[in-house]
């Protein structure tokens, strides 16, 4: 199992007062018994929710939550790692294949290409973890545009220049759905189809019996009683929207798939001339997964292994606790998974049509305002890739992964490293090698985007920046410029102000220095 709860210890006290005393304790027969007890009482503690909404919505939310009761009995079942280390096989040769051998398309080929091309952005992250309200995809990250602003405008580029008409499709959750739709309504003139569609909403569980800790149906009265699924909800809830049939109907092949947070995350030609075009394999690819090489900051990122033969992606919460360092060595696992998947849509029908889809649960813990500990069982969207035909990884450029999930990433795109190109961000040709810089911010004074903007007077010039260390009360003055190794430590109740113009190239600040206006 993914997490260290086992369901059954805190399960068999409850099932034996419920009659089943007769049952000797450590049989198998016993355990079985409560899990199947476990499950008749979840299912009945949703029947009673169900029964809180109105007649004409049940029949949709029963779908839901038949899925959901799903995987809580998945959840029972699963007892021990989900997966044998000792079984692990070295990644075949063909497995991974380098981005540098894939050709450019044609030009003429392009439009005929993107017509089969299906653009689906993950959008159901709040910004709250950044200090912001509201969906994150709407945070200004360069030139005061948003997430989806430069997603929009990429698209839009695409189906210019080629006189295509690729579609833009928008997975919410119940948190971002509301906001976005009435943002989606801004972008009406422009060269872009855009669709929107809600994963799941499930209840979240007591840790303590069981049970979902939802009242009734009423999300928005206690949001915090709900959560969504994680992506791997993607598949079900694609098909639900009926989107895919749709777009299978149209012609269209695969999907594009990303977090919108990835601003690396663009349409590429050359992975699209592989799958559908002049390059496309003689034996079909159903599922691509881009990975990119590890670094020692990214040792907790999934990755690619082969095991029962099959290439299939590794989380480290399915990693026996004694093989964790095994996991994140760089030597052994040499890649990590960027999350954009291009997946072929007929693919996508056919293992939901033969309920072939089984991803890995994921248990995510958590505690309620209230001190409620309750847990989310989740999955991942990539988890899905042993479930296809044909899967390969791609090891792309680190430039394909760029994902703002703090204040230190944006100031990395919001630098002068990068510059916008038609909603892209380019790295500048004078930086001297493909590396982003390693970039620390302290949470106290710089998690929130709101106080990060408030000390800078602008972002710092950051070209030939290799590690920046920020800690305590910081603020930069208007054209500094950071070279080399850069560490600035405030102590507790002192500030640092860098003044205008200053140059630090591989040095150590700490201490106090106020710049006081004269």
């Amino acid at each position: 199992m993914t997490s260290g709860i086992r369901p059954i210890d805190i399960l068999l006290q409850r099932a034996g007062v419920r009659g089943h005393q007769r049952v000797p304790s450590d049989s198998k027969e016993f355990h079985e018994v409560t899990k199947r007890d476990a499950l008749r009482l979840l299912e009945n503690d949703v029947d009673r929710l169900l029964q809180t909404t109105e007649p004409a919505r049940r029949p949709a939310l029963q779908a839901e939550m038949n899925r959901f009761a799903e995987l809580f009995g998945r959840f029972l079942q699963e007892e021990g790692p989900s997966l044998d280390w000792n079984k692990i096989q070295k990644l075949p040769e063909n497995a991974v294949m380098n981005y540098s051998n894939l050709k450019s398309p044609k030009n003429e080929q392009i439009r005929n290409m993107l017509d089969k091309l299906v653009v689906i952005k993950l959008n159901g992250g709040l910004g709250t973890s950044m200090g912001c309200h509201g969906p994150k995809s709407v945070i200004p990250v360069r030139s005061d545009l948003t997430f989806l602003d430069l997603t929009v405008q990429q698209i839009e580029h695409l189906n210019k220049t080629y006189d295509a008409n690729v579609p833009l499709v928008l997975m919410n959750s119940f948190n971002t759905d509301e906001d976005t739709e009435k943002i989606v309504r801004k972008y009406k003139g422009f060269r872009v189809q855009i669709h929107t569609f809600n994963q799941s909403c499930f209840p979240r569980i007591s840790r303590e019996h069981f049970l979902p800790v939802a009242k009734d149906f009423d999300v928005e009265k206690d949001m915090e009683a709900w959560y969504p699924p994680g992506h791997g909800d993607f598949y079900d809830t694609f098909r639900n929207s009926g989107l895919l049939k749709r777009f299978i109907e149209e012609g269209r092949e695969y999907c594009f798939l990303s977090n919108i947070d990835n601003l690396g995350a663009t349409v590429d030609l050359n992975i699209l001339n592989k799958l559908v075009g002049e390059e496309r394999a003689s034996t079909p690819v159903d599922f691509v997964m881009e990975v990119t090489d590890k670094t020692r900051a990214d040792v907790k990122g999934g990755t690619l292994i082969q095991f029962e033969n099959k290439l299939r992606l590794l989380e480290i919460a399915q990693v026996p606790k004694e093989h964790v360092d095994d996991f994140k060595s760089v030597k052994t696992f040499k890649f990590f998974n960027t999350n954009n998947i291009w997946a072929n849509l007929a693919a996508i029908d056919r293992v939901l049509r033969e309920r072939t889809l089984n991803m890995e649960i994921i248990v995510n813990n958590k505690t309620l305002e209230n001190g409620t500990r309750v847990i989310q069982l989740e999955t991942a969207v990539g988890a899905a890739m042993k479930c296809f035909d044909g899967s390969v990884g791609i090891n792309v450029p680190r430039s394909r992964f760029l994902p703002v999930k703090k204040s230190s990433d944006l100031l990395l795109v919001m630098s002068n490293l990068y510059t916008l190109k038609n909603g892209s961000l380019v790295m500048s040709p004078q930086r001297m090698f493909p590396t982003t810089p390693l970039v620390k911010l302290g949470e106290n004074h710089f998690s929130k985007v709101k106080e990060f903007l408030g000390r800078f007077a602008n972002i710092p010039d950051i070209i030939e920046l290799d590690h920046l260390t920020v800690s305590g009360d910081v603020t930069f003055g208007r054209g500094v410029s950071l070279r080399g190794t850069v560490i600035i430590i405030a102590n507790h109740g002192d500030r640092i102000d860098i003044p205008a113009g200053a140059i630090l190239e591989n040095k150590i600040v700490s201490g106090n220095m106020r710049i006081l206006d004269h």
